[in-house]
């Protein structure tokens, strides 16, 4: 039943007969705050911890529902807290801690949107309550001209100074602390861990303490965190980044088995949920980084044809205008990033010079990759030709550095280490090696800053290490390596070098130290690995053993499928169940081995609908040529639909209607079950009935150059087989 506020918002919509009125159909009514995120009702989500946060509330459903978005806010699952808070106040319009729990959900404009409206609502709250209200409220007025951009300004401390006079006036109440840990995290490590330990203390499985703690160790004594480590994925294994966020810890300290497992669990819960709520990779925030991590942790266990797989998918993943775009940390992007390093780390050369390898794109990222790429592999070819003219493209591009400032650093680096690789295969052994010894030092200071995973495709210090080999330098070889491996531990291309460089010293016993922890990590290696076997031709025999601060399994003996499935491939279209301008029913079973753009539109009255499906109509060459059919679903009745199309032009499209009950735009999450209306949505069905892509919101989706492009790769892909993917 609808609330008192929604009917009353609904009645004052009808009576709104303006143009202008009509044009914001679709649109919350609430405002436009409401417009972005979820637009379903939320379901109990399972194991995903629990942190109880009490609010004065007279509908225990509506403490239900904050409790879970309060959860789920410590797991930084956002966009289900929101879907939770939504329901709180579809429930209870005028609760103020549930705009609280909204604006810690969202962010930027709409977060201020959403605590405007608590901030005028706390007057009637307890003192408690009122009070976490006025921290946000300091946390988010941000004053450009007095306050500082990296946390250390007056509106953080003021938000500090609140929560701590939570815990002074309320010591029984965790939220308080959970909150202050998060805010001092990785700042004030030890005082972050003394009130972590408080928390756990009286609740040993909160889900935020022990994310909390993981952060707040990563990066300086990572081992402070292990015992968290191990507990968060199990006190919370429904959330994807609750499994993901140990991988980090374990990768830092050198644990890769355990890192993989971690990251795989979460790759597959992230891929179930996708395929349970109909939504895509680029729908979720953590997914492209997640497995982009997870094949660089699949590259440390010498797992090639995984971690290039993983690529793959990150790759050919649907793009996104928004979500999905050229950014520099969207999914696509950190796909190319992560092809091109397994390519290089292992030495596919004829592959990295494919052109349907990598779809490379006209951006100054990519072109500088795409020439430091050639080199490497025309280098690694033995044709010294073709890598000078590669390395002068890359040179070429320093002019474009000036309209490129975040990438300057990494561009000089790449530019050092090719020109010292250039050098060396000239045999000019004494000027590469100093520009080398120069690169790897840059290299090292930049992956200090940037290493959740390194971007840059291969660390020069083992390159310089294996040049030192080369040289018959030994000793200068096994300094390299050794520095390589105190930045990444356990790393086996660092452990190889430092085994051969060793044992060319007749430093036995630290040879075979390192021979038994290469063993160890590349136990699930690709078969005839070469840099393994270089390392088994020196001679040595040794059992494998790992020197890691605590116990691993290992990732290649464990069965993950219980978290979700390998890969990812696009979800099974819902039933559409409409009727033509004859009233008779139409299916999409019709469309089999066709591509089908479905439209939800609110129906013929909505101005800006009929601007959509006029651009549609205007593409109809394009649908031809991409053998795709345009299904428009309104609430208009057959008759209304047939009245449309005599003499409309609208040859290209098929106008459909949907049942009084809006079942099919319920079904394809087209359909605002908190203020109860239709939306906007444009979805990309394939020839198999698969659902590839979809938007849904308050203004229909009107890039139709966008769509065209995804038809295309649509039409161009092949999903993978579980064959494949075994191989």
């Amino acid at each position: 039943m609808r609330s008192a506020l929604a009917l009353l918002l609904s009645a004052s919509a009808l009576c709104a007969q303006s143009v202008s009125d009509q044009i914001k159909q679709g649109h919350s009514h609430y405002g436009a705050a409401f417009d972005e995120g979820p637009r379903s009702r939320p379901v109990e989500l399972p194991h995903i911890g629990s942190a109880p946060f009490p609010i004065t509330t007279a509908n225990p459903e509506v403490q239900k529902w904050f409790n879970q978005g309060n959860t789920l806010l410590h797991s930084f699952w956002d966009y289900e807290a929101e879907r939770a808070f939504r329901w709180a106040l579809k429930l209870e319009p005028e609760n103020a801690m549930v705009y609280w729990g909204l604006a810690r959900s969202t962010g930027g404009d709409r977060s201020k949107q959403f605590l405007r409206e608590a901030v005028k609502r706390k007057g009637k709250l307890p003192e408690r309550e009122r009070l976490y209200i006025e921290a946000l409220e300091a946390q988010l007025s941000l004053d450009p001209l007095r306050d500082r951009a990296d946390g250390d300004n007056p509106s953080s401390r003021e938000y500090r100074k609140t929560l701590e006079s939570i815990i002074v006036k309320y010591p029984a109440d965790l939220e308080a602390k959970a909150l202050l840990a998060y805010a001092g995290m990785g700042d004030n490590r030890y005082g972050t861990e003394r009130i972590i330990q408080e928390i756990l203390a009286k609740a040993p499985d909160h889900p935020g303490a022990h994310h909390y703690r993981i952060h707040n160790w990563n990066y300086h004594e990572p081992e402070q965190a292990l015992d968290s480590c191990k507990r968060y994925g199990n006190i919370a294994p429904g959330s994807g980044h609750a499994l993901h966020m140990p991988g980090h810890v374990y990768a830092t300290v050198g644990m890769w088995h355990e890192a993989a497992i971690a990251m795989d669990s979460a790759t597959r819960t992230e891929k179930r949920l996708m395929r349970e709520t109909l939504t895509f990779p680029f729908n979720h925030w953590n997914y492209g980084h997640n497995r982009n991590y997870l094949s660089y942790i699949q590259e440390q266990l010498g797992m090639a044809d995984a971690a290039i797989f993983g690529a793959r998918q990150l790759i050919d993943a649907p793009k996104d205008p928004k979500n999905n775009s050229d950014a520099r940390y969207s999914s696509h992007s950190q796909g190319i990033s992560a092809m091109l390093r397994a390519l290089v780390k292992f030495r596919r050369w004829n592959q990295l010079l494919d052109t349907r390898t990598i779809p490379w794109r006209d951006i100054f990222m990519d072109k500088m990759n795409k020439a430091y790429a050639e080199t490497r592999a025309h280098l690694g070819l033995g044709d010294l030709s073709k890598a000078e003219l590669a390395f002068a493209a890359h040179e070429a591009l320093r002019k474009e550095l000036d309209k490129n400032k975040p990438f300057e650093s990494f561009y000089n680096i790449q530019s050092s280490e090719l020109k010292a690789r250039l050098l060396l295969a000239r045999g000019e052994h004494v000027r590469g090696l100093a520009l080398l010894t120069e690169a790897a030092q840059k290299e090292h200071d930049y992956q200090l800053r940037d290493n959740d995973p390194p971007f840059y495709p291969e660390v020069p210090y083992i390159a310089l290490g294996e040049a030192y080999l080369a040289a018959k330098s030994p000793t200068l070889a096994a300094e390299a390596f050794e520095k390589a491996l105190k930045l990444t531990r356990n790393d086996i291309f660092a452990l190889a070098g430092l085994v051969e460089a060793r044992q060319a010293l007749g430093q036995r016993p630290e040879a075979e130290k390192a021979f038994q922890q290469l063993l160890f990590t590349a136990s699930g290696a690709d078969k005839g690995l070469p840099l393994v076997e270089r390392v088994l031709a020196t001679g040595l025999k040794v059992q494998p053993h790992d020197y890691s601060p605590r116990p691993q399994r290992n990732y290649a003996q464990i069965s993950l499928e219980r978290f979700g499935p390998a890969a990812w491939e696009p979800h099974d279209a819902p039933a559409l169940n409409v009727n033509d301008p004859d009233n008779k029913p139409v299916q999409l079973s019709e469309y089999q081995g066709k591509n089908v753009i479905l439209v939800f539109y609110l129906g013929r009255e909505c101005i800006h609908c009929m601007d959509q499906l006029k651009k549609i109509q205007g593409k109809k060459d394009d649908w031809s040529r991409l053998d795709a059919a345009v299904l428009a679903v309104s609430p208009n009745p057959p008759a209304d639909n047939a009245q449309l199309i005599k003499g409309a032009g609208y040859s290209a499209i098929r106008f459909l209607s949907d049942s009084a009950d809006r079942a099919n735009a319920r079904r394809f999450r087209s359909y605002d079950d908190f203020e109860e209306m239709e939306v906007h949505s444009t979805i990309l069905i394939d020839k198999k009935g698969r659902v590839h892509w979809g938007t849904t919101g308050g203004a229909p989706f009107e890039d139709m150059a966008f769509l065209v492009k995804q038809l295309e790769r649509m039409n161009q892909s092949v999903a993978p087989s579980a064959g494949k993917l075994a191989e």
